[in-house]
């Protein structure tokens, strides 16, 4: 009964995520239906263009075609017409992925971690296929396949993350610990994938968080250049209102391109273009308002920023030490090494996916290659995290920490022998003491 129940809160858990998905593109764009339209505008096109929408927003891309007339309207050149969206508005993605790892959590915590991942990602892939057969749209076309298999893919892989980083540590009384139990049989190396998953998370953390900053920082700067952007549009407040929308959509896909920029690699707004620390190059850039970040030029000297990856490494190292130190665990230098290479590793899986949906293609032409390049950028990005973890994990132990190793080490020799605990040596001294009521008077001769 426990195990039915928890399937069936898994499947509620993904019906909610999806209809939190889409109601957040219906309302406002029910909304903006009505302002533009009338009340007695055609609705038919509505919930398409929704469903169409919450597919992008999961990856999938998105085949264009303009119509003739609005070809010939807006002077736009006819090989133009039909071209591919394929850069995703990643908060959509996000908000799947960290909705599913909180129900995959939930069933892990109840026994059935592996029962509710599973059911959960059904549940979700039933309902990408109800909209992917009832959201087909003339202009804007989704491949079918993709448009079931990309948004579930993204439930699954959140609510399995979630669900085996509860139950590797709570145990789930099956596959799980039996493989926790072949790796703490490895002795000395047991300890080294969590720790490398858990300096993996903490070095992903921190440049996602350098990289909102900067973000922030170049909206400051150059917020001028964002309104000048808007009213060079001349839109009005419904397309002021749609524009403000898409750019809230796709701000977690501007921290990826910022953080390829900290890494250095940087990113491209059209073929053969560069935005990087060490230099711009730039061509025509489409009036896109959010484009107006964009630095205008770049300098040799801005090559420092690299210096932020290396201390979220290094953050990640310091962590992982830490935690290590706490727990009891002393590792030598060769499982340290293989904990720095493996965070090093998972960042820069997790760099390279990123970029895969982060870039893509906007429009016809040129401005299909926008976005960061996966490999330079996982590449640069994990060595960067490989120097700052080295540094902190590699670093030669403090002599409290190997006070602390050695009287651990003293206390466990002497609970597996006879002889009294209470005999332990102070982790900082060497030396026998006496107390002083048993020394013997003054001038004794004792």
């Amino acid at each position: 009964m426990q195990r039915l129940l928890v399937a069936l809160l898994a499947a509620v858990d993904a019906a909610i995520a999806a209809a939190i998905g889409l109601a957040v593109l219906l309302a406002p764009l029910t909304l903006l239906w009505t302002l533009a339209f009338g009340v007695g505008a055609d609705w038919g096109a509505l919930w398409p263009l929704t469903g169409t929408l919450w597919q992008f927003g999961h990856g999938v891309p998105l085949d264009l075609t303009i119509p003739a007339e609005v070809l010939t309207a807006a002077g736009i050149a006819p090989e133009a017409a039909s071209f591919t969206l394929s850069v995703t508005p990643l908060a959509f993605l996000v908000f799947t992925l960290l909705f599913a790892a909180r129900s995959g959590a939930r069933a892990a915590r109840a026994g059935t971690w592996l029962l509710g991942a599973l059911s959960g990602s059904a549940a979700f892939a039933l309902i990408a296929v109800g909209v992917a057969l009832s959201s087909s749209l003339g202009v804007a076309r989704t491949p079918l396949a993709l448009a079931i298999l990309l948004p579930s893919a993204v439930y699954l892989v959140g609510a399995v993350c979630g669900a085996v980083r509860i139950a590797w540590e709570d145990g789930d009384g099956g596959i799980l610990d039996r493989v926790h139990d072949a790796v703490d049989s490895w002795g000395e190396w047991g300890p080294v994938p969590a720790a490398a998953v858990r300096g993996a998370a903490f070095a992903v953390v921190g440049v996602v968080a350098a990289s909102a900053l900067a973000v922030a920082v170049m909206t400051m700067l150059r917020g001028g250049q964002v309104v000048a952007l808007f009213e060079a549009a001349r839109v009005d407040v419904l397309g002021a209102t749609v524009l403000t929308l898409g750019h809230l959509a796709y701000l977690p896909t501007l921290i990826v391109w910022a953080a390829s920029w900290l890494a250095g690699p940087g990113f491209a707004v059209g073929a053969g273009t560069a935005v990087s620390p060490a230099g711009t190059q730039l061509g025509v850039v489409p009036g896109i308002p959010v484009l107006g970040l964009l630095p205008e030029n770049g300098s040799m000297w801005m090559l420092v920023v690299v210096l932020v990856p290396i201390a979220a490494g290094a953050f990640a190292g310091w962590a992982v030490r830490s935690r290590l130190v706490w727990e009891g665990t002393p590792l030598g230098l060769a499982q340290r090494g293989a904990i720095a290479l493996g965070i090093a590793v998972l960042t820069a899986g997790v760099a390279a996916t990123a970029a895969v949906v982060a870039n893509g293609s906007i429009g016809p032409g040129r401005l299909g290659v926008v976005g960061p390049a996966a490999l330079p950028f996982a590449m640069a990005l994990g060595g960067e995290v490989l120097i700052g973890a080295a540094i902190l994990l590699l670093a030669p132990r403090h002599r409290d920490e190997l006070a602390e190793e050695r009287t651990d080490r003293w206390i466990a020799e002497m609970a597996a022998s006879d002889l009294p605990l209470n005999d332990a040596p102070d982790a900082g001294s060497s030396f026998d003491t006496t107390p002083l009521d048993d020394l013997p008077p003054r001038g004794s001769g004792g």
